[in-house]
């Protein structure tokens, strides 16, 4: 049994963010699935929003979410979100993140979506700096503790464990360790921020972790789960069998690069009045409707016509990454598509990160706070992931556990079993999870195909939960269990929505809805 005040499962933006904010009012145990910097933070190239010139206003930058979100975000969100992000950010760079400068002043990118720059960065690689800064931050208090290589398998509560004379209330969770053993963390207040789950799909821009293990975990403890079929991709990742998740950031067409057709033809502005810097979903339709139109496996993004030493010193780790490949970013387009970038949806919370559970609280990606809507606006989920992580922590700094909740946790029992020796269960129903989910429920749907998917699935799940009840659990297996679950959840919210919204367009039902609705899927028992 390990005893802590606050665990954190997840070390990225939100998570650290966290911890440090709460470090000061008890222990705190950061878990981290694999090394302290393998998280979708890292992977953030693009920047962080927030409201900062005297060009700019709330009001824009609120009226640009909203647009964004295409009628579903929720507008009080929005407003707290935009409004708390100049704090936000002061409270990164006090941390030490070091945004990039144009003599005194920062310098701002200008995304899609944006109609100002607001954009913080440091370079192309701003992830990776707010990371490096969160962690040494977090690394100088003494009262937390950082455990790599520790996969959260599922949380206990009081209704799990059968007390059901108490509000439903978090009291910790099972936790792989690096050995192969279950460990036992016991917590008044757990965060849950795991980050996203791209893996779902055959492309994505995200790291591996990314496997929906937050968002799995909170249904299998009974939480509902918001707008999971609001799936974004990003328009851009580069095309090359080596380059694996390599994400081309929206910077590059904020900057000025153009979409192309193989022939070299532009084609933006037949689809959006903004052209490259249409929303991503529009966007991402467009280059996935004019590969399949032309039968091309890619199009390509093109930005030489811009000075070489602005491209080399603006996008530096993009540059080299694509050297790396044979492409010159400032001689000739590159080849990009399409990929699964971002669940605008998760677990549902309130504007603390509290969830129906009691002292549990979602923060980040793996959470639905309602500032998304149906497409996320550039730039908009690390500010997300700071502000909410902030005010959780705020809510958990107060919170005591009720009278009646505390109780002997059992450790984990695990059953009579052994190793596996079908290591091959694991391989083919992930591979077959991430193509069915690719092909069937992908930027552009169908009922059949969203259908004929969901039948799959069951299937593929049943399989999975026989297995997994029968071997000694190891990380790729409670991977490939979240990302089983994950995959119903979101067919499951396709299937609902019958109409065409932000990141979900389906043939059957192009058009939108008058009345704007989230969907909502309700664990059942056997989740």
């Amino acid at each position: 049994m390990k005893h802590y005040d606050f665990l954190v499962i997840g070390g990225g933006i939100a998570g650290l963010t966290f911890a440090l904010e709460v470090a000061e009012h008890g222990s705190v145990a950061v878990l981290f699935k694999k090394e302290l910097t393998n998280s979708s933070t890292a992977w953030a190239q693009g920047g962080i929003a927030a409201v900062s010139t005297q060009e700019d206003s709330f009001e824009e930058h609120i009226q640009d979410t909203l647009v964004a979100g295409a009628g579903l975000c929720h507008p009080d969100v929005v407003e707290l979100v935009v409004r708390e992000g100049t704090e936000a950010i002061v409270r990164l760079i006090e941390r030490g993140a070091k945004f990039d400068k144009s003599g005194e002043e920062y310098h701002l990118h200008r995304e899609g979506g944006h109609s100002r720059r607001r954009i913080f960065h440091a370079a192309d690689s701003t992830g990776w700096e707010i990371l490096r800064a969160l962690l040494t931050a977090a690394k100088a208090h003494k009262s937390i503790e950082f455990l790599p290589f520790r996969n959260a398998i599922d949380l206990i509560t009081t209704a799990k464990l059968g007390l059901r004379k108490v509000p439903n209330t978090v009291l910790g969770a099972y936790v792989l360790g690096p050995d192969g053993e279950v460990e036992t963390f016991v917590a008044d207040k757990v965060l849950v921020a795991t980050g996203g789950a791209g893996k779902v799909y055959l492309y994505t821009s995200n790291p591996d972790v990314a496997t929906g293990d937050g968002v799995a975990m909170c249904f299998r403890a009974g939480l509902p789960v918001m707008n999971m079929e609001f799936f974004q991709f990003h328009p851009t990742c580069l095309f090359h069998p080596q380059a694996k998740n390599f994400l081309i950031s929206e910077a590059l067409r904020g900057e000025g690069a153009r979409l192309l057709r193989k022939d070299g033809s532009p084609f933006m502005s037949e689809y959006h009045e903004r052209a490259e810097l249409a929303p991503r979903d529009i966007v991402a339709r467009a280059i996935d409707h004019e590969m399949k139109r032309r039968g091309d496996e890619y199009v390509l993004l093109d930005i030489s016509h811009r000075d070489a030493d602005f491209i080399r010193s603006h996008f530096p780790s993009i540059y080299e990454k694509c050297l790396s490949f044979g492409y010159d970013l400032t001689k000739e387009g590159i080849p990009v598509v399409p990929a699964a970038h971002y669940c605008c949806g998760g677990v549902e919370t309130n504007v603390h990160g509290e969830t129906l559970i009691r002292g549990l609280y979602v923060a980040g990606e793996s959470a639905h706070t309602g500032l998304h809507g149906a497409n996320r606006l550039a730039s908009n989920s690390l500010l997300e992931g700071v502000v909410f992580a902030t005010r959780a922590a705020a809510k958990a700094r107060t919170y005591s556990k009720a009278e009646g909740t505390t109780l002997t946790i059992p450790g984990w029992n695990a059953g009579e079993v052994g190793d596996s020796d079908e290591q091959v269960v694991i391989t083919q129903n992930w591979e077959e999870i991430r193509r069915l989910m690719w092909n069937y429920v992908g930027i552009v749907r169908t009922t059949k195909r969203l259908e004929r998917a969901l039948r799959r699935i069951e299937l593929i799940q049943r399989e999975i939960l026989d297995y997994y009840w029968n071997v000694k659990v190891t990380s790729d297996l409670l991977e490939l269990r979240n990302l089983a679950l994950v995959a119903q959840i979101v067919i499951r919210s396709a299937l609902s929505r019958r109409e065409s919204r932000g990141l979900h367009y389906t043939l059957d039902f192009p058009d939108q809805n008058e009345e704007p609705t989230d969907t909502r899927v309700e664990p059942s028992g056997n989740a």
